[in-house]
């Protein structure tokens, strides 16, 4: 398969690490030494689905694809005000599709896993253009107490249009089911015969131990993805990385011996958008002509679960 076109959408709302300092013990110094976050965009009154469609609308006219075009709609979420329907459901009526469509819910590291669906998808159906979705809302999951937790995220949604094509090199997706680290429960509707104690609150994260996971984890896919493509880090154009956090980036960066010009970031002004970071990078570097024609990329990310991915792909709508 191959990217053709590329989307994003950010709610209204900026809140520097200024606000939050107003009504927690912290600082702008104390959160970007630690995170390499400035600002984060949160929902306020519009809705995760509308940020999706806008995304999703983005992508489709950058790749110049028409509605009846798109054959398979897949959307990345974690959370959002639906049990049921999917999310997928609630953008495809939005949009106006007619085609099928599904979420699936792989942490940070849905968008990885939604490109190898995709690959397979173009090979074993007869579809020509699938749409991606990655629409989440992290902001609404953590405790806004808890300055090791709120301070990292933000809300957004990211789309890519992806069509029959050899630009993809090679996939590595693992699950290391370490929940622990990072989880979060919802409070279940009780019934008539549930006697076990049932709690739910907002996300639990041992920062520790996130980090320690998310370099290794990432460190070891990158090595694995670049041995598949039959390529070494210097032929690598762009590291586009999940932005969690920049002291994880910096570590990978390290481990990978390559100049900061190849890994750029957009942390500082969005946070951790959970799966929809890549895609959101991803469409700030088409949108400003930084992306050249056969450019190598490789995207790496890890999330909840414990699950991790990396792609390499070639850059290329032609």
């Amino acid at each position: 398969m191959k990217i053709i076109g590329t989307g994003s959408a950010h709610p209204a709302l900026s809140v520097t690490n200024d606000m939050i300092a107003q009504f927690l013990d912290t600082s702008d110094e104390w959160i970007v030494s630690r995170t390499g976050i400035k600002e984060r965009r949160l929902i306020t009154d519009e809705t995760l689905e509308d940020l999706a469609v806008e995304a999703a609308k983005n992508a489709m006219e950058n790749a110049g694809v028409k509605l009846d075009e798109i054959d398979f709609l897949i959307v990345s979420n974690v959370v959002n005000e639906y049990d049921t329907p999917s999310l997928s459901c609630v953008i495809h009526g939005m949009l106006g599709l007619e085609c099928p469509s599904f979420d699936i819910n792989c942490a940070c590291t849905g968008f990885m896993y939604a490109l190898d669906i995709a690959e397979s998808f173009l090979k074993t159906h007869d579809y020509r253009n699938i749409l991606i979705v990655c629409a989440e809302e992290p902001g609404r999951m953590v405790d806004w107490k808890d300055r090791s937790q709120c301070v990292l995220f933000g809300d957004g949604a990211g789309a890519v249009v992806v069509t029959q094509g050899d630009n993809l090199k090679a996939v590595q997706l693992r699950t290391h089911s370490k929940v622990d680290p990072l989880w979060q429960k919802r409070l279940m509707q009780p019934t008539p015969f549930v006697t076990k104690e049932e709690k739910g609150g907002p996300l639990v994260m041992n920062g520790q131990d996130v980090f320690k996971l998310a370099v290794s984890s990432s460190t070891d896919d990158i090595d694995i993805v670049l041995r598949r493509a039959g390529m070494t880090p210097d032929q690598i154009d762009y590291y586009v990385l999940h932005q969690a956090n920049i002291r994880i980036i910096e570590m990978i960066r390290r481990f990978v011996r390559q100049p900061q010009s190849k890994f750029p970031v957009n942390i500082e002004k969005y946070g951790n958008t959970s799966s929809a970071t890549i895609p959101i990078l991803l469409d700030e570097l088409n949108r400003s002509n930084r992306l050249k024609e056969g450019d190598m990329i490789l995207m790496s990310a890890f999330g909840a679960g414990f699950t991790t991915g990396a792609v390499v792909l070639r850059w290329g709508k032609n």
